[in-house]
């Protein structure tokens, strides 16, 4: 069996949803289970729901309604005959999320946040899913929650890989295509959770790990991956293939086109990885497997935004020692801060580090009491796999350097803008 993962962008309208059916078309579809996101911008619509849910009451149905606007939209594009069956199972769904934010109970916002975001993936895969039907290719609709099996670590929930493995093997039917949501679980009580944000590359590594996939595909809207990210960056180069090593050390520094949880359940089964266009699918891509080199070698740029750089210093001049880095990194961990780059002296801690919950104000009134602590907001990181003088250069120019750090494959640079 092999693993298709369709990401919002691919799904974001009618058209995107016809180009999927094409891509099987061209690619093949017996035999293949299709990973898929919530379509286009739902995530972030969903989590204006959620922010209106806690704070603005009289806003939550206009934001709701929103989003039942945009998938109506997407169904009539679609079908021609608004009796078809999707359009109840989706108005369905959408009863069910009201349901929940007129009885849930829970003050809990994480618990909250998983429970009404995954009806973006729920959503999709049924419209997906009903239209393959339609259009002739036989489907499975899956409840990804009633096989990857979670911790109840909400929004960022670890798989329970025995019962997630049990799962898969016995429920997934093949010869056929079966389609299933990304980014999601379900605990033990069975309430849902989330892989965390772009986990949805991680759900088919999931299902490939615990099926022996023959390989996974990502689809993209860019030809496979690049030595950078051409918004970013001029003359961005396709990398042909990569090792495993090498395309997770690109996605531990922050590289968007693959997700850092995904390769390690394929490495550990030598399943190869493709990341292909969803725009021209017979293009070959990037190929990720065991032992390929980095094909061409060139410097790999990895741009991270809206960073916090934040500089602790002893009060009294001591010391910062073994016990210092533990406590620190103990709160980092305590406030769901991710740090990206960490350098020190005798008597300084410097880290860069990514405030997606918007927790440093509370972790910042903590870490004052015993230290001296310096921060600056908004800055940039850049990760250079590769690096050379004309690459540093390339990054640096026009750029106040913070703070640099380099090593033997890998230099790292935090930058303000002039």
């Amino acid at each position: 069996m092999r693993i298709f993962k369709f990401g919002g962008a691919s799904v974001k309208d009618a058209a995107g949803i016809k180009n999927v059916y094409d891509v099987l078309l061209k690619a093949g579809y017996e035999d293949v289970l299709l990973v898929v996101s919530a379509m286009g911008k739902t995530t972030n619509a969903l989590e204006i729901v959620i922010k209106n849910y806690f704070d603005k009451s009289d806003e939550l149905k206009s934001s709701v309604q929103e989003i039942k606007k945009y998938h109506n939209q997407i169904l009539l594009d679609l079908f021609e005959d608004d009796k078809n069956e999707v359009f109840a199972a989706v108005n369905t769904q959408f009863l069910e999320l009201e349901y929940f934010l007129i009885h849930n109970k829970s003050p809990n916002y994480d618990f909250v946040y998983d429970q009404i975001v995954s009806y973006g993936e729920l959503i999709s895969t049924t419209i997906l899913s009903h239209f393959m039907s339609y259009m002739g290719i036989k489907t499975q609709w899956l409840d990804v929650r009633n096989f990857i099996k979670t911790n109840a670590n909400y929004r960022d929930a670890e798989v329970d890989w025995e019962l997630t493995q049990a799962n898969i093997s016995k429920n997934v039917k093949r010869k056929i295509l079966n389609v299933t949501q990304g980014f999601l679980g379900s605990d033990e009580n069975n309430f849902t959770t989330t892989l965390g944000r772009e986990g949805s590359d991680y759900t088919a590594a999931i299902f490939a790990y615990c099926i022996n996939a023959e390989s996974v595909t990502i689809w993209k809207d860019v030809p496979g991956v690049m030595n950078a990210d051409p918004r970013y960056f001029e003359n961005a180069s396709l990398l042909n293939q990569i090792s495993y090593r090498e395309a997770i050390e690109l996605a531990f520094y922050g590289a968007t086109v693959i997700h850092p949880k995904t390769l390690q359940p394929l490495q550990k089964k030598e399943i190869p990885l493709y990341v292909k266009s969803f725009i021209n699918p017979l293009l070959p891509g990037t190929s990720v497997s065991k032992g390929s080199t980095l094909e061409p070698f060139m410097p790999c740029f990895i741009v991270k935004r809206e960073q916090l750089l934040i500089s602790l210093s002893s009060i009294d001049f001591s010391f910062i020692m073994e016990e210092n880095i533990s406590e620190i990194f103990g709160l980092f961990h305590q406030f769901k801060l991710k740090v990206n780059l960490i350098q020190n002296s005798a008597i300084s801690f410097s880290v860069c580090v990514e405030d997606k919950f918007g927790n440093f104000k509370e972790l910042n009134s903590i870490l004052s009491k015993k230290f001296k602590v310096d921060f600056t907001e908004n800055v940039t990181l850049y990760t250079i796999r590769h690096s050379d003088d004309k690459a540093a250069h390339t990054v640096e120019e026009g750029k106040t350097v913070l703070l640099k750090q380099v090593g033997t494959e890998t230099m790292q640079i935090v930058t303000k803008e002039n």
